[in-house]
């Protein structure tokens, strides 16, 4: 997939995060969506077709965890990649990474994270579908 033909959606509450990765794949040519919360975030997917959907663990609303089932029952997005991202300690557990990957993520990231370490974990997902 060209990035030109590649869009990612973000449901992140770190504005300045949201906003860094926004520019960054701004400039790689792909077009970038994103919202603060669950709630936004779902109701803005309606109208969104992502190639990958990128998640934070801790949302001001939901849980990251039951927003990526939440997604993933949608007929629209059962196959489109999640990459669930936590900046909490907490979830370095192997445990609770494999609940996010039960609850439908396709990967799990710690942050912080360079946006050319997320870029390529998103380029070789994209490839291997």
């Amino acid at each position: 997939m060209q990035t030109a033909e590649m869009s990612l959606f973000i449901i992140e509450d770190d504005a300045y995060f949201r906003e860094t990765l926004i520019d960054v794949m701004s400039l790689k040519g792909v077009k970038v969506e994103g919202a603060g919360s669950g709630a936004e975030g779902l109701a803005a997917l309606r109208n969104a077709r992502p190639s990958v959907i990128i998640l934070d663990v801790q949302l001001p609303d939901v849980h990251g965890f039951e927003l990526c089932q939440i997604i993933k029952r949608s007929e629209e997005f059962k196959r489109t990649p999640i990459i669930l991202l936590s900046a909490s300690a907490q979830y370095n557990d192997p445990r609770d990474r494999a609940e996010g990957l039960l609850a439908g993520a396709t990967m799990f990231l710690p942050k912080p994270i360079t946006m050319e370490k997320l870029w390529a974990e998103i380029e070789d997902l994209v490839k291997s579908r």
